[in-house]
């Protein structure tokens, strides 16, 4: 209970594959049957789903206990005085892998690394709370830097003209590729196969994988998912828990409701 080590950023950074699932239901009760299926990772998601800190705490209780699966969490906005609030309460409960959306630009990733730190590496309030198992890691503001992982988003042209810089920000762990918003941000909404998206994408791989770190990536296409895995991709997420019990059941129903 008292390691701090993160798997997920050490495999992040031997470069080795983690299948993921994103969990947008905010119930502890969908995540726990989720937690136990076997994926590397699953992404509580604060952006768009209705997660608040408490329903974040107690999904991370939940996937404590499948010791092989790691948790991610997203907050819904990174930047400012809310952003930086946000972040010290996402890490305060226990979230050691952040992900955070809409980073356009290099100083914007420094100022995440810095929201994620103690000081004099940054700016985090010297608490701890859950994180620090109430104080009963003594050394935990001493460890705690080494051990945060974060994560940043690229989904805009704006982003994607500063892939470069974004990627060798020092304390940036990975870079994750949001396809829905790219692909609208290039013109193409709801075309995430597009060529045009495509290709941008396969250059952001190419990019982020130069510069030394992961690329990860989203999307329900299997197809697609094979593509970028073999392009590099790293932290990729298969498949949101929302959209599979949405499929699953409206199919259900209608093999028995379609008349024969």
């Amino acid at each position: 209970m008292n390691n701090l080590k993160n798997t997920f950023k050490q495999a992040l950074k031997d470069k080795t594959p983690q299948i993921g699932l994103w969990l947008g239901l905010a119930n502890p009760y969908t995540t726990d049957i989720c937690a136990g299926a076997g994926f590397d990772w699953l992404l509580i998601d604060g952006e768009h789903s209705p997660n608040d800190i408490n329903s974040i705490l107690a999904q991370l209780q939940v996937i404590a206990g499948h010791p092989h699966t790691h948790a991610v969490a997203r907050v819904p906005v990174g930047h400012g005085h809310i952003g930086v609030t946000l972040i010290k309460q996402y890490l305060d409960i226990g979230v050691q892998s952040i992900l955070v959306p809409m980073v356009d630009n290099a100083q914007q990733a420094r100022d995440l690394v810095k929201a994620t730190r103690y000081p004099p590496e940054g700016i985090r309030g010297m608490g701890g709370a859950r994180a620090s198992r109430w104080g009963r890691i003594k050394d935990y503001g001493h460890q705690a830097n080494q051990e945060i992982c974060l994560l940043v988003q690229v989904e805009t042209q704006a982003s994607l003209d500063n892939i470069e810089e974004i990627a060798a920000v020092e304390g940036v762990d990975g870079v994750f590729i949001g396809p829905s918003d790219l692909s609208a941000s290039l013109g193409y909404v709801g075309q995430q196969d597009h060529p045009v998206v495509r290709a941008a994408i396969e250059g952001a791989f190419e990019k982020i994988l130069k510069a030394g770190k992961a690329p990860g990536f989203l999307t329900l296409d299997e197809k697609l998912s094979r593509h970028y895995l073999d392009l590099g991709g790293v932290f990729m997420a298969v498949g949101v828990e929302a959209v599979m019990l949405a499929q699953q059941t409206q199919a259900l129903a209608e093999r028995f409701k379609t008349k024969t």
